[in-house]
């Protein structure tokens, strides 16, 4: 089961924080279809929001097909988002952990590698070569 985590010092509102996080499970295959999601109670008193914002994270994800909520049972996953298979992915996260530590060995701290990280996909996006 998912165990969602709270950032409150970024600036992204709650609701969308655990969207992202459902997502980002769905395309890691951490959450796979049937999977049952934590119930509102139990994500109130992992990480103490207010009842409607955990609402409104789950109807979000029911109005993208995500999930589906059930009265009385609760909210399962209705589709997977993986779009690579698992085991490659573990190949290139291990890849993507070299450059963690030498990225950190170098003095980037976790923002200057995530800057780094959306720029070279920016630049994937433009079709920029470097």
């Amino acid at each position: 089961m998912i165990q969602f985590r709270l950032d409150r010092r970024s600036g992204m509102p709650v609701y969308r924080q655990l969207v992202d996080q459902v997502r980002q499970a769905l395309q890691l295959g951490t959450l796979q279809p049937g999977d049952q999601l934590p119930t509102v109670r139990e994500v109130v008193g992992q990480i103490a929001i207010n009842p409607n914002t955990v609402h409104r994270a789950y109807r979000e994800l029911e109005q993208e097909g995500l999930v589906q909520g059930r009265p009385g049972q609760g909210t399962f996953v209705q589709r997977s988002l993986v779009s690579v298979a698992p085991a490659r992915q573990e190949e290139l996260r291990a890849e993507l952990g070299v450059w963690t530590r030498r990225a950190g060995e170098a003095g980037l701290d976790a923002g200057a590698m995530e800057a780094l990280l959306r720029s070279c996909l920016e630049d994937l996006e433009r079709g920029v070569q470097r």
